[in-house]
C-alpha cells in the first residue's frame, strides 16, 4: 500500500514538474531521485540491493530531467551503466515504434615473466573491451616486446576471463588504396542524442593509412546541400584527395554532390552493388565508432557531438594500434616511424576520451 502510494505522489509530481520552470524541474527531480535511492538502501538485505524495472524506469525518467553536473553529486547506487540501459532502451524503443559462452582456455605449461604478465591484466583494467589481438599488438607497438595473441589469451582466460575476439578484413579497394594518399572513403551514419534527437555524421577515412581524416555533422534531413556541407567539414584542414569510395546510397547521386566532385577536381569510385565486403574498411570504422565509444556516452546537441568525435578522433589516429597495420597507429603508418619502446618496469597511464581508453606511456 505505501508503495502504490508513493507512485501516485510521483505521478503527480511528475505531472506537476512537467508544467514547471527548468529550475523547479531539476529540484523536483533531485529531491525524487535522493528519495527513492534512500527507500531502496533502507531495504533489509543481504546484499546489494537489486533494481526493479519500475525502479530503473523511474531512476532513468527523473535523471534525465537533472544536469550532469548535479546528477553526479546526487547519484548514490545509480551508475552510468544504468543511464545508458535507459537510453539504448528508448532508442530501441524510438525505431520499434517507427519501423517496427565464453569457452575458458587453460594456459600451457610454460607462462610468460611475472612483469609481463602484470602489464597484461593491466592493460585488460584500465582497458576492458580489448580483446587478446589489441593487447599483444600494444605490447609491440609500445614495449617493445614480440607477443603471440595466444598467450595474451591463455593468461587473460587464468586471472582475467576474457572475450577474445577476431579481426579480419579484405577488399578489393585495397589493391587501389594501396598507395599513400590515393584513395579516402566517405559514408554515413546515424546516432541518437540524449534526448532521442537524430544526428547525421558523415566519416571520411584514409584507406592506406585507415586515419580518420575527420567528420561532418547535421542534424535533421540530408539533401545535397547538407551533403555538401559534411564534405567540407570533414575535409577542412586537410589536403583535397586523388579519389574517394562511396557506396549506392541514394544521397551520394544529387547533383550537388557531383557538381562539388567536379570543382573540387576528386574522382569518385563506387563500391560493388548489395556487396558489404567492397567496402570493409569504413564500415568496419563505423562499428568501431559506435561499438567502443558511442554507445557509451551521452551527447547533447551537434556541438558536442563534433567536440567529442573530435577527441576520438585523435585517440584513434595516434594511439590505437590496428592489427591490420601490423601493430602501427594511423599516423605511424601515414609517417612512416615508430615511437621509442616503452620500459615494461617502469610506465604509466594515458587518458583519452574522459577516461573510456588508457594507453601506456613513458614513465
Amino acid at each position: 500500500m505505501k508503495w502504490l502510494l508513493f507512485l501516485f505522489i510521483n505521478f503527480i509530481t511528475l505531472l506537476f514538474q512537467l508544467v514547471g520552470k527548468g529550475g523547479v524541474k531539476a529540484i523536483i527531480s533531485e529531491n525524487l531521485l535522493l528519495k527513492q535511492q534512500l527507500l531502496i538502501i533502507n531495504r533489509p538485505r543481504t546484499r546489494a540491493p537489486t533494481l526493479k524495472p519500475t525502479e530503473r524506469l523511474m531512476f532513468g525518467w527523473l535523471s534525465m530531467m537533472m544536469s550532469y553536473k548535479r546528477m553526479v553529486k546526487t547519484a548514490i547506487i545509480v551508475k552510468p551503466s544504468t543511464l545508458l540501459g535507459f537510453h539504448s532502451a528508448l532508442v530501441k524503443k524510438k525505431y520499434q515504434r517507427l519501423f517496427g559462452s565464453t569457452h575458458k582456455s587453460k594456459p600451457g605449461p610454460k607462462g610468460p615473466d611475472l612483469e609481463l604478465i602484470k602489464l597484461i591484466i593491466d592493460i585488460k583494467q584500465h582497458n576492458p573491451h580489448f580483446g587478446s589481438p589489441k593487447i599483444a599488438l600494444l605490447i609491440s607497438n609500445r614495449f617493445g616486446v614480440e607477443i603471440n595473441k595466444d598467450i595474451v589469451r591463455r593468461v587473460l582466460a587464468k586471472y582475467y576471463n576474457p572475450n577474445p575476439s577476431d579481426y579480419n578484413d579484405s577488399s578489393w579497394l585495397s589493391l587501389i588504396g594501396n598507395t599513400k594518399d590515393s584513395l579516402w572513403s566517405v559514408d554515413l551514419f546515424r546516432c541518437e542524442s540524449i534526448t532521442l534527437q537524430s544526428y547525421w555524421v558523415l566519416i571520411v577515412m584514409d584507406q592506406w593509412s585507415r586515419k580518420i581524416i575527420g567528420f561532418g555533422v547535421h542534424v535533421g534531413p540530408v539533401d545535397g546541400p547538407a551533403l555538401c556541407r559534411l564534405f567540407n567539414q570533414a575535409l577542412s584542414g586537410n589536403p583535397t584527395p586523388k579519389a574517394i569510395s562511396t557506396d549506392h546510397d541514394p544521397l551520394f547521386k544529387f547533383h550537388r554532390w557531383k557538381a562539388n566532385l567536379r570543382l573540387r577536381e576528386i574522382n569518385e569510385i563506387k563500391t560493388i552493388p548489395y556487396t558489404p565486403i567492397s567496402h570493409p574498411f569504413i564500415e568496419r570504422l563505423i562499428g568501431t565508432i559506435r561499438r567502443e565509444f558511442l554507445d557509451r556516452i551521452f551527447f547533447w546537441n551537434s556541438l558536442d557531438l563534433q567536440r567529442k568525435l573530435s577527441r576520438f578522433r585523435d585517440y584513434y589516429n595516434n594511439h590505437r594500434v590496428h592489427s591490420s597495420l601490423e601493430g602501427s597507429t594511423p599516423n605511424e603508418k601515414y609517417n612512416s616511424f615508430r615511437g621509442k619502446a616503452i620500459s615494461i618496469t617502469q610506465y604509466n597511464w594515458q587518458s583519452h576520451c574522459s577516461g573510456l581508453f588508457h594507453t601506456p606511456t613513458h614513465a
